[in-house]
């Protein structure tokens, strides 16, 4: 195996727009290039139809675990559903859809968080199509996947019933963003069955290709309204998750709130009342309607001493979905916040603090760098190591920190299956372990590793794409080494790491730099 890698590369910032797999130019999924497959359909005067994503049950639910009737869905264009269709009516909401008849809430979730970024959006939904001139029954969008950037076609047929859409449909009728979108997204996944139940990380990801956290309100060890208050600041994407309950069904509780469900963050905001600062939260319910009924709700009535100016910035009295609470009922209630960024700097607000970081591209292959977890002795060693430096901070920086925490380590592994659900994740994890000055440039044999303790770790290893941990290291050399929980697990995956440094040193917003 070869010697680990250095995390601190020069970006080539030529090359990388000339690289394959970025936003300039990025992968053509399926090689389905539409710029070609729309100007042919413009010559030919016919409308596109997708034969990689047919109209038919293989792109809904082959083993038709959503309960649907197949014989009755027709696959229509919007121009047979309404009179006007248009991909968007007076710009894009978090307002505009409703979620469909099954269970992707998780999706709409980072929906409602994405309508928040207009250049995220534009990135994510490019502006060069319509239902005007040169339609052509073709739209694309884009996501990122596993570190590349991917375009993806599809067709404007979308699955009815009675004329009604049947999944996500907006609530202006000849409104279609909101499905196409949603199609693309299945296309990728596979089918539209493929989308069923998820995390809403991965979806923030695939719009982002950005830096992901996530916390447990009510075990964090920082100031976490702050930290979503400098994320919604630099407009990071946010959602967040309800306790599952006793059944795995969508059990509203007497408060209004879902168990088991996937939300977005839409705001935090800070009022004053009886002359004392309340920190509050906005949560959107992907559903479109529900809302939480306690305190600082829309009927709440708190809301009578807060001053007619604040009032006048927050509170709604529409029962569109979003709602407020106090931070203190947000963290008892909802079990993780997901946020997302193309920059971690949100992380620390100082302006004396920047981030630096670095993604690499790797593999566990069985029999050879496929080593397990620490409980293997005898072939943890084997896998994939790789090296960071932490700096110390100028004392200004370390004192305008904003939180304590300098390196954030995400680790996501690729299956690369077509379909979504077939892709049994393995158990992922990382240790981090100093590593003696002595040993600078060498890969650390077994002998290392025999009786060691790591100095951190992403705690439990989880069954899940994507694992990440933010901690405080002393300044040194460290190993991190990635793993799956059994060895001889075979899987590509991407290990980024994200350290905080002096902003003098970095004066530039930091890159996914994948190596």
């Amino acid at each position: 195996m070869p010697p680990p890698r250095v995390n601190k590369i020069p970006r080539n910032e030529d090359s990388a727009k000339d690289k394959k797999g970025t936003l300039d130019i990025p992968l053509k999924f399926l090689d389905q290039d539409y710029q070609e497959l729309k100007k042919n359909c413009i010559l030919k005067k016919e409308r596109y139809v997708d034969d990689k994503f047919p109209s038919d049950s293989s792109s809904i639910d082959t083993n038709n675990e959503l309960g649907l009737d197949m014989g009755q869905i027709k696959w229509l264009r919007p121009s047979k559903i309404v009179a006007d269709p248009q991909l968007i009516v007076k710009g894009v909401s978090r307002f505009d859809y409703a979620q469909g008849s099954y269970l992707d809430c998780w999706f709409l979730a980072s929906v409602g968080a994405l309508t928040f970024r207009e250049d995220v959006m534009n990135q994510v939904m490019p502006a060069d199509q319509s239902f005007g001139e040169e339609y052509a029954g073709i739209f694309h969008f884009r996501f990122w996947r596993f570190g590349n950037w991917i375009d993806v076609v599809i067709d404007d047929k979308l699955p009815t019933i009675n004329g009604k859409l049947i999944f996500v449909h907006s609530k202006t009728s000849n409104e279609f963003w909101p499905a196409l979108l949603e199609k693309a997204y299945a296309k990728v996944c596979g089918s539209y069955a493929d989308m069923h139940a998820g995390l809403v990380s991965e979806a923030l990801l695939d719009f982002t290709g950005g830096i992901h956290v996530r916390f447990e309100p009510a075990k964090a060890s920082i100031d976490l309204w702050s930290l979503m208050d400098r994320a919604a600041k630099a407009k990071a994407l946010m959602a967040c998750g309800t306790f599952q309950g006793r059944t795995s069904e969508n059990t509203v509780l007497p408060n209004g709130i879902v168990q088991g469900h996937a939300y977005s963050v839409t705001g935090v905001f800070k009022v004053t009342c009886k002359e004392k600062p309340v920190r509050l939260v906005r949560v959107l319910n992907p559903w479109g309607k529900g809302e939480w009924t306690g305190s600082w709700s829309d009927n709440s009535l708190l809301w009578n001493k807060v001053s007619e100016k604040e009032q006048s910035k927050c509170r709604s009295l529409v029962n569109d979905g979003e709602f407020w609470m106090s931070m203190e009922d947000f963290s008892k209630y909802f079990e993780d916040i997901d946020i997302c960024c193309l920059s971690p700097d949100f992380l620390d607000s100082s302006s004396k603090c920047s981030w630096t970081s670095t993604c690499y591209n790797d593999s566990w292959v069985a029999g050879t760098t496929a080593g397990g977890c620490l409980n293997n002795k005898d072939s943890f060693w084997k896998n994939p190591q790789f090296r960071v430096r932490i700096e110390a901070l100028d004392k200004e920086c370390a004192a305008n920190a904003q939180c304590p925490e300098n390196i954030l380590v995400s680790l996501m592994q690729n299956q690369e299956k077509r379909h979504r659900s077939d892709v049994s994740n393995y158990a992922i994890g990382f240790s981090v372990f100093a590593i003696p000055p002595e040993m600078k440039d060498k890969k650390l044999p077994d002998k290392f590793f025999n009786g060691k303790r790591p100095v951190a770790d992403c705690g439990n290893f989880l069954i899940t794409r994507h694992v990440m941990k933010f901690f405080k290291l002393e300044p040194g050399e460290y190993l991190i080494v990635p793993s799956t929980f059994n060895p001889n697990e075979s899987a590509k995956f991407i290990l980024s790491i994200f350290t905080k440094s002096e902003s003098q040193k970095t004066n530039k917003k930091p890159q996914m730099t994948y190596v």
